[in-house]
């Protein structure tokens, strides 16, 4: 074997050694996760009632019904980041916080999550109809649009349904900023969305 033949050999074993520690190597997802976690401080509290209620996951457009985060920068388009993403999607983060924030008003006895197929007094039907960073507004906004049907379980009637919607400023024009506007709106809706659920199931 000549000098040639030996090194075209040990440079066709570094090429193979070195792709397959490409392959195994982990790959490298530099993507941040965010989540919603706010809740209103500032919540009314009632003495508590027999009634229980139900909170169902919320349905959401299918445009938001993804762990990706959603921005818009020009009329009727939407788009996503790259590397920046929601930790759940919004659907199974609000959930949970809607549970909380009504719980903190002591006005239901009991509050369950679906899936529960239990009696309640009432159920809570939540849509999430928009939720994306508008830069194509000055200043940038957090959009955030929610619909609530609260409803007796005994005919399944709806006695009550609020839209609420709010437009929450970033303070940059940054992916993060999003996520604390997000945060800010989500603790307005919430903050609102008990007040409903106390005075309508009075």
């Amino acid at each position: 074997m000549n000098e040639f033949t030996s090194r075209a050999i040990f440079v066709t074993l570094c090429v193979i050694l070195c792709s397959g520690c490409a392959l195994i190597s982990p790959v490298n997802n530099d993507t941040k996760k965010y989540v919603l976690n706010k809740i209103p401080i500032d919540l009314p509290v009632e003495l508590t009632h027999s009634a229980t209620l139900l909170v169902l996951a919320p349905e959401t457009d299918p445009t938001y019904a993804t762990t990706q985060m959603a921005y818009t920068r020009q009329a009727y388009q939407i788009a996503y980041f790259s590397h920046n993403e929601w930790a759940e999607t919004p659907s199974q983060m609000i959930q949970p916080l809607i549970v909380e924030t009504l719980q903190k008003t002591h006005y239901f006895s009991e509050i369950f999550a679906s899936p529960y197929f239990g009696s309640h007094t009432y159920a809570l039907r939540t849509e999430i109809l928009e939720f994306n960073q508008d830069f194509s507004s000055n200043p940038a906004i957090l959009r955030l649009t929610m619909r609530f049907h609260l409803s007796r379980e005994v005919a399944a009637q709806v006695i009550a349904t609020k839209e609420l919607s709010v437009q929450q400023p970033l303070r940059d024009l940054t992916p993060y900023a999003g996520v604390v506007a997000a945060n800010e709106a989500m603790a307005s809706i919430l903050r609102e969305l008990a007040k409903f659920t106390i005075e309508k199931a009075h």
